[in-house]
């Protein structure tokens, strides 16, 4: 699998000209979803390599992140007269970029992509890293394709626009290439002022979680080993999301992360040895930022079942990533019913 190239840009509309350029095909086409068509497009106006693009606009939030939207796009793609020299443009958040980049890659077999990500989560998890994919019969991310954009544009000024929730749920993945990485990096995640953003700042800080991201994947594009890393507090966080989005009351992806981390470093705490007190500071973190997620203890079976679905397991045996300490990764661990059961006891006592 070819490296991405990612840019963390300071002139966008030049970079994504040369990033066009650098992509031979005989129609372009953007991809956007209907929040983005209206807030993001228009501010790529001045781009002359947009001239005479199709437009494909689909639903927004993660409950069009299925088959029937990936089925319009292959439509509209065929309709629009898309060969496999035509290039994708994927213009919005995780969900665009992740069923955009699935699109290009399974339409005529592969055409080309660039993603320009326009949410936080997008631009430090989603977009990068070559993984495509939408969500099946119930279950996140279970139909996709590792293959990577052509190119990754990281345009921060869209993050000046971005809301609340939105920013918090970009900066739990944020927080995630902290822990496995630095205590200084991690450190400062955690004392960011969230009431007063340092876009210039944040502009530094999201380079440097690309970058953690990016040297991970260079390693292990197919996560065959420490790629493995970059799914922290997600076993548990998937489950999460999967039960909210079946119960109706879907959540932000990294609102579950952050809530799954707070499992999974319990976790870590109790079969690897991570230091309780960097637990409760990053505990008290997620708890002051992201409130709680409320679920009973009927419901564990039902979260423990869809634990079973997530792809890093082997032979129905729940695996985990856990840490030693904050950047001492420990992969493929395992975790029983009762250490898994003890965790969700924690998170609800914890988190209220």
């Amino acid at each position: 699998m070819n490296n991405q190239e990612v840019i963390l840009c300071e002139r966008l509309a030049t970079e994504l000209e040369q990033a066009i350029a650098r992509c031979p095909n005989d129609r372009l086409f953007v991809l956007t979803d209907e929040h983005t068509h209206r807030l993001c497009l228009p501010l790529l106006q001045g781009v002359g390599a947009l001239k005479g693009a199709g437009e494909i606009v689909i639903g927004a939030e993660d409950a069009h992140k299925n088959l029937a939207t990936l089925a319009s796009v292959w439509k509209a793609l065929s309709d629009g007269g898309a060969t496999r020299h035509s290039l994708l443009l994927n213009l919005g958040g995780g969900m665009v970029t992740d069923l955009g980049g699935f699109a290009a890659a399974t339409f005529k077999r592969g055409i080309a992509y660039v993603n320009l990500p326009t949410t936080l989560l997008a631009m430090v998890d989603a977009a990068v890293g070559g993984k495509t994919g939408i969500n099946f019969n119930g279950l996140k991310n279970e139909i996709g394709a590792f293959a990577p954009a052509a190119a990754v544009l990281i345009a921060t000024d869209f993050l000046r626009t971005l809301d609340r929730r939105n920013f918090l749920s970009g900066y739990a993945e944020m927080l995630k290439h902290g822990l496995i990485s630095t205590a200084e990096h991690w450190a400062e995640l955690l004392a960011f002022d969230m009431d007063n953003v340092d876009y210039e700042r944040l502009r530094h800080m999201v380079g440097r979680s690309v970058q953690v991201k990016q040297n991970i994947v260079r390693e292990d594009p197919l996560e065959r080993g420490i790629r493995k890393a970059l799914n922290l507090g997600h076993t548990v966080g998937h489950a999460f999301e999967s039960l909210a989005l079946a119960q109706g009351r879907p959540v932000l992806h990294g609102y579950a992360v952050a809530w799954g981390m707070v499992c999974e470093l319990y976790l870590s705490v109790l079969q690897a040895g991570f230091p309780s007190e960097r637990m409760r500071q990053t505990v008290r973190f997620v708890r002051d930022h992201y409130g709680s997620f409320s679920f009973d203890c009927t419901e564990y079976d039902r979260l423990y079942a869809l634990m079973t679905h997530d792809k890093k397991n082997t032979a129905g045996v729940i695996n985990f990533t856990l840490l030693k300490d904050v950047g001492r990764i420990a992969l493929d661990q395992t975790a029983g019913r009762e250490a898994i059961f003890e965790a969700l006891d924690f998170f609800r006592e914890t988190m209220g």
